[in-house]
């Protein structure tokens, strides 16, 4: 297994970050099977703390965990506990046949990181950091349909995005911000978007039906849901997020009072400037800190 990077910021903000810890088996670095983790005050504390794990958004062909470093170091400050942050396979800007990767690819990798943190005993010499049964999980954007593909029933599509028990139980809430749901109907809000990225990450479809998150059945009635949306974003509306909310809230019947929740007019910036505001970071932690 590769090794990685620890590094030391309390010159800053007394956090000890552990960068590029590998989350599957290579005999190479692999740069987009990565995480970074980001733990604020205490290096390593005396009663392990729920783990916050934010996954990027970036149509499911760019951005970087690198990129939101800050964002993990002020969540990790406000909330008191670690933030890791996930890189994963993108697909290419410009797919040719030998250079093809698409949905459910991504969310797979996903799943393979949430298989190493709720079973990894920490790095050598420290230890554990974190409580592994005792997982918030952040999307943005695209990664909000990885996350509502992984933890709703995507079983007849995409079978290989099912969730161990052991990752289902460990995981308590998970907050989806400016998040793609339904394929369809985004593309009627935004056409050119299909040859975009739509068209490269799901290959090219008549219709995209099977890939709407909206319409999956729960797995699981344990864990809390938060949608977040802004009503500054130009680059996916408000319609849905709404309808991933009212899926939920369906999903739940009479205890969707208690498990599903939602902000739709507090935020007011763009699509990912959001995310380097202090809103999103109080949002989030109010949503965690209430339930833990």
């Amino acid at each position: 297994m590769t090794s990685w990077n620890a590094v030391c910021q309390r010159d800053v903000c007394d956090q000890m970050e552990f960068l590029d810890i590998p989350y599957v088996r290579s005999q190479i670095k692999d740069e987009l099977r990565q995480f970074d983790i980001l733990i604020s005050s205490n290096a390593v504390p005396v009663a392990p703390h729920p783990l916050i794990v934010f996954i990027h958004g970036g149509a499911w062909r760019s951005e970087d965990k690198a990129d939101h470093r800050d964002l993990a170091r002020n969540l990790a400050t406000a909330t008191g506990y670690p933030v890791a942050v996930l890189n994963y396979r993108l697909t290419s800007r410009d797919p040719s046949d030998s250079n093809v990767f698409r949905h459910p690819g991504h969310a797979e990798d996903i799943l393979d990181a949430f298989r190493f943190l709720t079973t990894w005993a920490g790095p050598p010499g420290v230890g554990l950091l974190y409580d592994p049964h005792n997982l918030y999980l952040l999307g943005h954007s695209c990664s909000a349909h990885m996350l509502s593909s992984i933890f709703l029933m995507s079983t007849s599509v995409s079978p290989s995005l099912t969730p161990s028990s052991l990752i289902l139980q460990a995981v308590k809430g998970i907050v989806m911000s400016e998040g793609i749901y339904d394929l369809d109907l985004l593309l009627k809000s935004f056409p050119t978007y299909l040859d975009r990225f739509i068209r490269s990450a799901f290959d090219d479809h008549v219709s995209y039906a099977a890939f709407n998150t909206t319409i999956f059945p729960l797995i699981d009635n344990h864990i809390k849901w938060l949608v977040v949306h802004s009503k500054g974003d130009t680059l996916v509306d408000l319609q849905q997020s709404e309808l991933m909310y009212q899926h939920l809230c369906s999903l739940y019947g009479s205890d969707a009072a208690t498990h599903v929740f939602r902000n739709m007019n507090q935020l007011e910036g763009e699509h990912n400037d959001i995310l380097r505001g202090q809103q999103y970071v109080d949002i989030v932690k109010n949503f965690i800190l209430d339930r833990t």
